[in-house]
């Protein structure tokens, strides 16, 4: 009997963990102020997905060699992305935006950790030709930040992972980022650092880059060239940009519609190729 009575007591815990863990989810929603979506990002606050990218880039940029040492590119890359989130709506985030090129030569990939920390590989930037083609990859990588898909997928995290997650960020404190490291926060770490976003939020990403390059003054046709740039190198290189933002076959043709929907009277002249 007392075994029935503790089995009892431990499914009713269980199903109540459940419960809080589902309202906190469902339950709470924010509209993103640039993209006018309602979100499930369970409270987490801006400042929180800033601390948690700023604790996560270390690891990500020790992964792929540290800094890059070609210092036009990373030159490049930084002032494009601060033309990016200066002169677009990414401007009326609270984010902060950093843009690095990281030493690896092999690796032909982009990326964005919550809250503005943004990367890209020297093998990506070496096939790059133009100011537009670097503006076509870092505001598809700020587009990822614009739209809170870190957040949305920290918050799917908390869900699954029941209240543990959720207690974990409730009491983190975003001025003292290594104040909190527990199992939960080291393993939504490591989620950022291995995060693979989905198909639609990698569409999305694509069509918050056309806005936002159009917006800080790049032709966004620039971000075609891009496509058309990693399909053509993809036998020299393997294209982990490929592997971690999926079907390339259907991005151009998305890419043309986002621009046609942008810019339905054609794209105006002036803009930096």
């Amino acid at each position: 009997m007392g075994n029935r009575s503790r089995g009892g007591v431990g499914l009713l815990i269980a199903l109540v963990m459940a419960a809080f863990a589902l309202f906190r989810y469902y339950g709470s929603t924010q509209v993103n102020s640039v993209t006018g979506q309602k979100q499930h990002i369970a409270g987490i606050t801006p400042q929180q997905e800033v601390a948690l990218g700023l604790q996560a880039a270390p690891q990500m940029i020790q992964e792929y060699g540290g800094p890059s040492t070609n210092t036009r590119a990373s030159a490049l890359v930084s002032a494009v992305g601060q033309r990016l989130a200066q002169g677009s709506d990414a401007s009326k985030t609270p984010y902060q935006y950093k843009y690095t090129v990281l030493d690896d030569d092999k690796t032909v990939n982009a990326f964005a950790l919550p809250g503005g920390q943004i990367f890209m590989t020297d093998a990506l930037a070496s096939r790059l030709k133009t100011e537009g083609q670097y503006a076509g990859v870092l505001a598809h990588e700020t587009g990822h930040v614009v739209a809170k898909h870190g957040a949305q997928h920290i918050a799917k995290q908390q869900l699954t992972q029941g209240l543990t997650g959720a207690a974990v960020l409730a009491t983190y404190d975003p001025n003292n980022p290594r104040s909190q490291q527990s199992a939960a926060v080291i393993a939504a770490i490591g989620g950022l650092v291995n995060l693979k976003y989905g198909r639609e939020d990698e569409l999305e990403a694509d069509r918050l880059g056309v806005r936002l390059m159009g917006e800080a003054g790049y032709d966004p046709r620039a971000m075609i060239e891009v496509m058309k740039i990693l399909q053509a190198s993809g036998g020299k290189a393997p294209a982990e940009f490929f592997s971690t933002h999926p079907n390339p076959e259907h991005r151009i043709e998305r890419i043309q519609e986002a621009i046609k929907k942008e810019f339905p009277n054609g794209v105006p002249a002036g803009l930096k190729p």
